[in-house]
């Protein structure tokens, strides 16, 4: 594809949009991963649906977004330019598609929900329309700062499952604390499951995206 360096496919809405949704896979997926949920959550294709893939390729397979050493603890070398490389190619999304990234919506799983919190709330880049993050983490990575500012009323979506054992549930229990002290507006569920998404709470995204996408349209 033309837009920026790193792998994707898009979804064409079927008319001009009202915003984009953006989806990261998680450790060892690539772009085809999560693209099913694309039309999960815009059954009427009304948004610009984008999945990237990770630029690295690691053992045992697939792609990756950086070398897990730590959980909770990204590996700074590979998260560093993984995340300059990820923030380019959504500002070449912007242009190219003339969605800004005030109405775009970022979400992801596992080290793609890692990627989306980063994207979303990493210093010096814009709000975007909402957050979608699915068995993640708010990575801590030295040299990279959160900016937790102007975020009364933001729109997050955190669900993890409680018997996750790659990551665990705590890790989506204080990023919903962080969150909701700096004033977003989330919607929080833990389900009973491993490491996995849950196709119930999706569902419920459905309404909720097309909210927050006609509020950014608002502003």
């Amino acid at each position: 594809m033309p837009t920026g360096d790193l792998v994707h496919r898009v979804r064409v809405p079927d008319a001009p949009p009202d915003g984009a949704l953006v989806l990261f896979h998680g450790r060892g997926a690539d772009e085809h991963d999560l693209w099913p949920l694309l039309e999960l959550l815009d059954p009427d294709r009304r948004l610009l649906g984008l999945t990237p893939r990770g630029p690295l390729s690691l053992p045992p397979g697939g792609a990756h977004w950086y070398v897990v050493r730590r959980v909770g603890f990204p590996d700074p070398d590979t998260f560093g330019p993984s995340f300059e490389r990820a923030a380019a190619w959504l500002d070449d999304v912007a242009s190219e598609h003339g969605v800004p990234l005030e109405r775009m919506v970022l979400g992801g799983f596992s080290q793609g929900a890692v990627m989306s919190y980063a994207l979303a709330l990493g210093a010096g880049r814009p709000r975007p329309a909402g957050l979608v993050a699915l068995s993640g983490f708010v990575r801590q990575v030295p040299g990279f700062d959160v900016d937790l500012g102007a975020r009364a009323g933001f729109p997050v979506a955190i669900a993890h499952g409680v018997y996750d054992d790659v990551i665990s549930v705590e890790f989506a229990r204080a990023a919903r604390a962080l969150l909701e002290g700096a004033g977003a507006d989330v919607v929080y569920r833990e389900s009973p499951l491993p490491h996995a998404v849950d196709p119930a709470f999706v569902r419920t995204l459905t309404p909720w995206l097309a909210r927050v996408v006609v509020a950014a349209a608002a502003r």
